[in-house]
């Protein structure tokens, strides 16, 4: 398991017909490795508040949530974006219900927005982050994002040719990454 937290979450073109979509980002804490998945209006909304650390008049979902695990003594140990299954991913809640662990079934945006409020770790499985991990390395003097040397030589060891079926499944992430502006890493949302 790798540990992550959240970068931001964005929003992004995602085709012709004008269509949006949010997008949060995990980074790992102790790499330049980052993790974009998408998620609803209502989750990136609730993520966003926590981020900026805005109130909201009366509790969302995620809040009350919250306050019934706590009113009920129930921690959450971890959160863990495990798997990732044609393009979509999947998380599980590690609770603490009175000393014993129980894995709870969850959409990665609702454990985000949960884990924010619990100030939780979240973790990643290694195998979701090379399916869907994008290292952003600079380049020093052109600024633009740069392969690590695994990729080329897995690229390279494959005539340096990306499957179709391969180019199809990251499709959308890789229009959402062509639209980012890269001047924006490295700041924190606010």
């Amino acid at each position: 398991m790798v540990e992550m937290t959240i970068d931001s979450v964005r929003i992004g073109l995602m085709n012709r017909q004008m269509e949006y979509q949010y997008v949060v980002l995990l980074k790992e804490k102790e790499a330049e490795r980052f993790l974009p998945i998408f998620i609803g209006p209502a989750e990136a909304k609730a993520i966003l508040i926590k981020l900026k650390g805005e109130s909201v008049p009366r509790p969302l979902t995620h809040d009350l949530l919250q306050k019934l695990m706590v009113t009920l003594g129930v921690s959450v140990d971890s959160i863990i974006i495990n798997d990732l299954k044609s393009d979509i991913f999947y998380a599980k809640i590690i609770l603490n219900i009175d000393g014993r662990q129980e894995e709870i079934d969850s959409r990665p945006s609702d454990a985000l927005a949960l884990a924010i409020r619990m100030e939780t770790p979240i973790y990643a499985d290694e195998s979701v982050l090379e399916k869907a991990g994008i290292p952003l390395d600079q380049d020093k003097e052109t600024g633009e994002p740069i392969l690590q040397k695994e990729e080329l030589s897995d690229i390279e060891s494959r005539g340096g040719k990306v499957s179709e079926e391969e180019m199809k499944r990251l499709s959308a992430f890789r229009e959402f990454i062509d639209n980012l502006d890269m001047d924006d890493f490295g700041k924190h949302k606010s």
